[in-house]
């Protein structure tokens, strides 16, 4: 039994060099190539009718002489004719010249007029395919519930349209039911923890004293139900972010934000000796957004450089703003980095190094929280491993615009204050 073998698509001849060309060029192409052959055939076939139609005429000359006065007179209108054809001939073969000229002169300049008028179809064919292309790049993984909606008839590009819609729904259900799963997962799970909780303090308040083991295993499950807990935090705030839902809208002062997140931090700090340089300025970088995920997400970057810090190492952090992005750079030393590696630190629960395994590791959602907080203020987050060790992380903000003039450190103060 014999089977066809699948049938290869046309692919240009390198010798072209259409292959890496747009769409449009190629058709372009194309559209010339077949007019200029079209265009040669066309003189070649009238070159070849020309030369066809000519003819020479030869008469025979008589071996004797003219006898009769007749014959003379004879052979003088025959020398006129003769003459009278040299010269149609000589007048024909200049006609043909000039017109096979005309014709080679005419298909350039058409061959010219046919390359600028392929482009003009072309990119009014591929306009359609160009406005998907467009659409499709706008939409992101927070924008699904946006369609292309390609209007016309019925045809391919239509279709190709309609495809890509549904293509584009069944995402926008998939990530919605995720979000939803994971905000609802969150809230129903508190429930059992917090009657946990409270079973074992309630064991641990009876009159008559519980046994050692009771104690050390009840302090001990106190301890894993915080974990749980802030988990279950965590994965609140990730969903919410994700899901760009931004409560507490206001202007957020990020020297502010960087000195509660080190104030919050303070025994930590002390407990490892670290020396913290902080080069933020009062008022030099202000952003608009949620106070509470943005200051939630500051807190995550220190909070990361502090736990993944080595004893008696230090943390450097700067915050300005260029007058379009406000900028805010934490560093912190410690083992060395994994270059290739570092970026994957922005998805859940990856983590580097043997200290961000153990217990005391944090919950490996820390700098996945900072990144979705970002997107959603229509930021970014670069992470860099430092060539001496240690971790860089830049976040990078749309500036807050100007509002009353310019702000002032007091001012600074009592956003945050208010907020």
């Amino acid at each position: 039994m014999t089977t066809r073998s699948a049938r290869r698509p046309f692919r240009w001849p390198p010798m072209l060099g259409l292959r890496r060309r747009s769409v449009r060029s190629r058709l372009t192409g194309l559209f010339s190539v077949l007019f200029f052959t079209a265009g040669v055939l066309l003189v070649v076939i009238v070159a070849g009718v020309t030369v066809s139609g000519t003819s020479r005429v030869t008469r025979a000359a008589n071996q004797g002489g003219p006898t009769t006065p007749l014959a003379r007179a004879d052979a003088r209108i025959r020398a006129l004719q003769d003459q009278l054809d040299q010269q149609s001939q000589q007048a024909h073969t200049a006609l043909s010249h000039d017109l096979l000229v005309a014709s080679l002169i005419a298909l350039a300049v058409m061959t010219l007029v046919s390359v600028g008028f392929g482009w003009l179809v072309a990119g009014r064919a591929l306009r359609p395919v160009r406005v998907m292309t467009e659409t499709a790049q706008r939409i992101s993984e927070y924008s699904l519930n946006e369609r292309l909606a390609v209007p016309g008839p019925q045809d391919e590009l239509k279709e190709l349209g309609d495809t890509i819609d549904g293509l584009l729904e069944r995402l926008e259900v998939a990530f919605s039911a995720q979000r939803r799963f994971v905000a609802n997962a969150s809230h129903e799970l508190r429930t059992p923890l917090a009657t946990m909780r409270a079973s074992l303090d309630v064991a641990l308040s009876k009159p008559e004293p519980p046994p050692p083991q009771t104690v050390a295993l009840a302090r001990r499950l106190h301890s894993e139900l915080d974990r749980i807990d802030a988990l279950l935090e965590a994965f609140l705030v990730l969903a919410r972010a994700q899901h760009r839902d931004l409560p507490g809208h206001a202007v957020v002062p990020l020297d502010y934000a960087v000195s509660a997140a080190l104030a919050d931090q303070a025994d930590a700090i002390s407990a490892q000796n670290l020396t913290v340089q902080d080069s933020t300025s009062p008022g030099g970088a202000w952003v608009t957004g949620s106070h509470a995920l943005l200051t939630r997400m500051v807190a995550n970057v220190i909070d990361n450089a502090v736990c993944h810090n080595e004893q008696g190492g230090w943390i450097r952090i700067e915050a300005h703003s260029n007058g379009q992005n406000a900028r805010l750079v934490v560093e912190n030393g410690g083992q060395l980095l994994d270059e290739r590696q570092t970026a994957d630190l922005t998805q859940p629960f990856r983590r580097l190094g043997a200290d961000r395994t153990g217990s005391d590791g944090g919950s490996g959602l820390g700098l996945s929280i900072v990144a979705a907080i970002a997107e959603a203020h229509e930021g970014k987050v670069d992470l860099l491993a430092r060539q001496g060790g240690g971790l860089k992380v830049i976040i990078e903000l749309p500036v807050a615009p100007p509002a009353g003039g310019e702000r002032t450190p007091g001012a600074a103060a009592q956003v945050g204050s208010m907020a």
